[in-house]
């Protein structure tokens, strides 16, 4: 079984600043792509930022500047940096991975369980 666990959400004030974290455990050989995803209340789950496994990054356009993706191979770990947070940034953030869990494997999706961060106005 593979898990992905979100941790680092919460409250802060807009323009302030949160790091979220998560790890993926389990029976992985590689992991390909991973990404964060948020979800606001009656709105579809969006991609916020991805990276891949040699780094390369891409971001949604409402972030660029102020959030940074970044993982760490050897820890099975992504991280995004958030900076300058705005109140409508306010929704739950989701960690995605396209991984295999064995050789010449099926390049499966996978999904936290998700982190609210609560940005007040």
């Amino acid at each position: 079984q593979v898990q992905l666990v979100e941790s680092g959400g919460g409250l802060v004030q807009a323009g302030g600043s949160l790091r979220l974290s998560c790890v993926a455990s389990g029976s992985i050989f590689s992991i390909n792509t991973m990404g964060w995803y948020w979800q606001a209340p009656g709105k579809q789950r969006e991609l916020v930022a991805g990276i891949t496994s040699s780094g390369s990054t891409n971001y949604a356009d409402s972030v660029k500047g102020r959030f940074t993706i970044s993982r760490d191979n050897a820890k099975n770990t992504v991280y995004l940096q958030m900076n300058s947070l705005k109140a409508e940034e306010t929704a739950v953030y989701y960690c995605n991975a396209h991984l295999r869990t064995r050789p010449g494997g099926y390049l499966g999706n996978y999904w936290g369980q998700g982190t609210q961060v609560t940005v007040s106005s």
